[in-house]
């Protein structure tokens, strides 16, 4: 039987399907998001029973997490990304203390108790300028590929500062950067940086390593050396870092499927 985790998020839908006995992962995929949650999940789970050799009466239970969890007609129940996404590294990294989530429309910092329950965090849903959504406006305005910015932050000689707390000034100070004669590989770098100082400031003065850092912005190289820079302590990037909240709900799915 199995325990299905859906973590519908701002920029896509990812799912992960786990033995519930072994709580082994088996499948799991993601497609990008769009204006219809729920028709997108049921697309996607659909395409990774088939796929696997499964139908949808091996599933026990349903746990819908993310931006769009509410959306979600097949959940059992909703849990936030918050425990969601720390259940899901502890599973992967079960040293961790200390994690950094950064998607497409918010950032989070969790801090982890030493038995991986959550006992504090803090969550920037309110400015881009701490998201994904601050990467793909730069990768826009310079014409590259998302991919392409940390190649491109890896050729920096002296980063950029990115003062604009706010992304529409950030993106202006950007364009007046580019006027300037500012070497592309500079304003990506600084970016990167910009964003990670706004998780420093989330973190306060207290990190305890180990750090993992995860979510759909890990994917993207530079970030992780930008975080090391600014929290002073090595970072780890979870095994398939933008699935971790799927993957924690998937757990969380699998355990009450075990209970009942």
């Amino acid at each position: 039987m199995l325990g299905v985790g859906i973590d519908a998020g701002s920029r896509a839908t990812k799912i992960v399907l786990m033995d519930i006995d072994s709580l082994e992962a088996v499948a799991s995929g993601s497609i990008e998001q769009g204006i219809k949650h729920n028709d997108l999940a049921m697309e996607l789970l659909d395409r990774l029973l088939v796929d696997n050799g499964f139908t949808k009466s091996d599933i026990a239970r349903v746990v819908a997490t993310g931006y769009g969890r509410n959306a979600i007609s097949i959940a059992d129940t909703t849990i936030t990304e918050i425990t969601c996404h720390a259940r899901g590294v502890i599973h992967v990294v079960p040293e961790a203390r200390t994690v950094v989530e950064i998607g497409g429309q918010d950032s989070k910092l969790l801090k982890l108790t030493e038995q991986g329950t959550v006992q504090d965090f803090a969550m920037n849903d309110r400015c881009a300028a701490g998201t994904g959504r601050f990467l793909e406006v730069i990768a826009s305005r310079l014409g590259v590929r998302l991919e392409d910015l940390g190649e491109m932050s890896a050729k920096s000689i002296s980063p950029a500062s990115i003062s604009s707390m706010c992304i529409v000034f950030a993106e202006t100070e950007i364009i007046g950067l580019l006027a300037s004669g500012t070497a592309p590989e500079d304003i990506v770098a600084g970016v990167q940086n910009s964003i990670a100082t706004r998780i420093a400031t989330m973190a306060g003065k207290s990190i305890t390593p180990p750090v993992v850092f995860t979510g759909g912005v890990a994917m993207v190289s530079g970030m992780d050396r930008a975080l090391e820079h600014v929290l002073s302590y090595p970072v780890k990037i979870a095994p398939n870092p933008q699935m971790t909240g799927a993957l924690g709900a998937a757990i969380l799915a699998s355990s009450q499927a075990r209970k009942s």
